[in-house]
């Protein structure tokens, strides 16, 4: 008995759990070399000892026999369809999701290679980095894989994005945070958006690209405080906060430097970003629009009120401990995904469970809408046709 069952539910937010050598195969030895001299790279190595017990457990065949049964219990390296691609088709059948879009962890933030002066490392390591996924997903139709484009330079941009569809890319993932030197509405970047919109593929924000909390922040005196996994990789109450600053400038600049009316029909998510921020974001954009609508041509020149773009084009996934019901109440019901988290810690052991008590009482078509049809619109040919509103989910 699969976890979903006697619906169709979308995932948009789902991740591959790299091993620390996943990029190796795809990098030139000369990139490989800088690649593992970096920083991140050696911290992110030296966990490799817990990595390597939850490898030995995933070939024990009695832990295995309990795969589906744990199927939300195991969580990171542990989980079934973590890291081998057999074991992931496996696990959206047990899962019952008519499709995944599945991100990295390992490579979250392009590993900071877009803040620094090594460009050419930074288009590799995104370039390997999505190749990787595709061969990941390329085992059911149902993984979608998403590529990673850097915007730190235009035409290095612009063919990083042409590889990533060509290669079978089903969204394209870029950082929330500015990237050095200029606006992401730059118009040297329009095309970056119109190959994403000829091939009908989503723009993605994803948690790991925004600007993080100024450090200093936790100076206060008192001991450091530790992140849910037991370290000071991940979030704690007070680095929380900012996680959709990033996302919610971006979004404005693309929305009134006019990007999403160039191209009106290239839709944009924001995943594993909250969305409590949305009422007011929204509310915020039409007031910007509105105190200096007398001095800007720009703002004469939009297709609609900035609020209305966003509800058109912009999609967000509220974390499972989020009022659901509010956040939609207050912003459209179009807007708003389901989203798993599969297989991070974050994502909690029933997210099903807690989004339906948030959305109970809600009109049928509302609850279609966040575990299917939002979706839908916001993957576009992304998302195979067959398999957007299947009779009943399948294997591919």
């Amino acid at each position: 008995m699969a976890y979903v069952e006697d619906r169709i539910v979308h995932d948009a937010d789902s991740h591959l759990m790299e091993l620390p050598n996943c990029l190796d195969p795809y990098l030139d030895q000369k990139a490989l070399e800088r690649y593992r001299d970096l920083p991140i790279y050696k911290r992110k190595l030296a966990r490799s000892v817990e990595i390597d017990e939850a490898c030995k457990r995933q070939q024990d065949l009695e832990y295995r026999a309990g795969a589906q049964t744990n199927i939300l219990l195991r969580k990171n390296h542990y989980a079934l369809g973590a890291f081998l691609p057999e074991d992931r088709r496996r696990a959206i059948d047990c899962l019952g999701f008519a499709t995944q879009l599945v991100f990295t962890t390992f490579c979250l933030g392009n590993f900071g290679l877009d803040r620094e002066l090594d460009v050419e490392l930074a288009y590799a390591v995104a370039s390997a980095h999505n190749r990787m996924m595709t061969d990941f997903c390329d085992v059911d139709r149902r993984l979608l894989a998403t590529s990673y484009v850097p915007l730190v330079d235009f035409e290095r941009s612009r063919a990083c994005a042409r590889e990533a569809i060509e290669r079978g890319a089903k969204a394209i993932l870029i950082g929330s945070r500015c990237p050095n030197r200029h606006s992401p509405s730059h118009v040297d970047l329009d095309p970056v958006w119109a190959q994403a919109q000829e091939a009908g593929l989503p723009i993605l924000f994803h948690v790991g690209g925004e600007e993080l909390l100024n450090p200093d922040y936790f100076e206060n005196g008192a001991p450091r405080v530790k992140d849910f996994h037991g370290g000071e990789e991940n979030f704690t109450s007070v680095s929380y906060m900012p996680i959709p600053h990033s996302v919610m400038q971006t979004l404005a600049c693309l929305i009134i430097d006019g990007v999403m009316d160039r191209f009106p029909r290239l839709k944009f998510g924001a995943i594993e970003l909250g969305a409590s921020w949305a009422p007011s974001w929204l509310r915020s954009i039409d007031s910007a629009a509105a105190a200096f609508v007398r001095n800007e041509e720009r703002l004469h020149r939009l297709s609609a009120r900035p609020s209305e773009i966003a509800r058109r084009q912009v999609r967000l996934t509220p974390y499972p401990h989020e009022d659901t019901a509010w956040i939609i109440a207050n912003s459209d019901e179009e807007m708003l995904m389901f989203s798993s988290d599969f297989p991070h810690v974050e994502g909690g052991r029933n997210p099903l469970k807690r989004f339906d008590e948030s959305l109970s009482g809600l009109p049928q078509r509302t609850a279609d809408r966040f575990y299917r049809d939002n979706f839908v619109d916001l993957m576009g040919e992304g998302l195979p046709s067959e398999l957007r509103r299947p009779d009943r989910p399948t294997a591919g």
